[in-house]
């Protein structure tokens, strides 16, 4: 099977949105904006339209000229940043359960559990029960009514049970096949779009013990080449 790589069209919105997501503090001036888009192919009318309609979306503030992340995103860039340098602790043995114990809920209710168990990368072993390696801190995204969390360990083979919870042959796949669209990119556009793509895929990287990982897992590398890129847009805004 060929791995996805998942390269999404280059938007205006979606440059405004990886730009601004990249940069520390999430604000840039919007001639800069302007400026970087058009190094990236997109125009200064669709570019400027996208800054109006994500500041009447609540996406973007705009004070003197500065357009930034509005607090939601602002939690969005905390995810992704989380994403890009997670926190590991060395590993015991030890495994987060997290099992939701409240019944009745509405179906938006149940997906916005889903999402945010998903987000501190635990997996669904059967229908309300979620697990994950304790090498992560776990901050749980529910009061004690609506879900319970304790550790154990299993008695089976625990790689074997991570290659049931998340498939790893298909990230590791993905991954190089990221790496290398990137290294080869030909065009900024074609670079910062493969970029973004790295982005998104680390967001579902589980971050597992090295045990539990099947042979080389190139994480490391996919992370190492986004700071690089990273470190490259820092540069071209300041020269602008």
């Amino acid at each position: 099977m060929r791995p996805e790589t998942d390269l999404r069209p280059l938007t205006a919105r979606s440059v405004v949105l990886s730009l601004l997501l990249g940069a520390d503090p999430p604000e840039l001036p919007g001639r800069d904006l302007v400026r970087l888009a058009g190094l990236l192919g997109v125009g200064e009318s669709a570019l400027r339209v996208a800054l109006t309609r994500m500041v009447g979306a609540g996406d973007l503030v705009r004070a003197d000229g500065v357009h930034r992340l509005s607090d939601r995103l602002v939690e969005r860039q905390r995810r992704q940043n989380a994403a890009l340098n997670p926190e590991t602790a060395t590993w015991d043995g030890d495994w987060h359960c997290v099992v939701v114990t409240a019944t009745g809920r509405s179906p938006a209710d149940r997906a916005a559990l889903r999402t945010a168990l998903t987000d501190r990368r635990l997996a669904e072993l059967r229908e309300g029960v979620w697990l994950r390696p304790a090498n992560l801190p776990l901050d749980t995204p529910a009061p004690p009514g609506l879900v319970q969390a304790f550790r154990a360990r299993p008695e089976a083979d625990p790689a074997a049970l991570a290659s049931t919870l998340w498939d790893l042959t298909t990230w590791s796949a993905t991954a190089t096949a990221l790496h290398d669209l990137h290294r080869r990119a030909a065009t900024p556009a074609e670079r910062f779009t493969a970029a973004a793509a790295i982005v998104r895929h680390l967001a579902a990287d589980p971050v597992l013990p090295p045990p539990l990982l099947p042979g080389p897992w190139p994480a490391a590398d996919l992370r190492a080449a986004y700071r690089d890129y990273r470190a490259e847009l820092t540069a071209l805004r300041s020269a602008l």
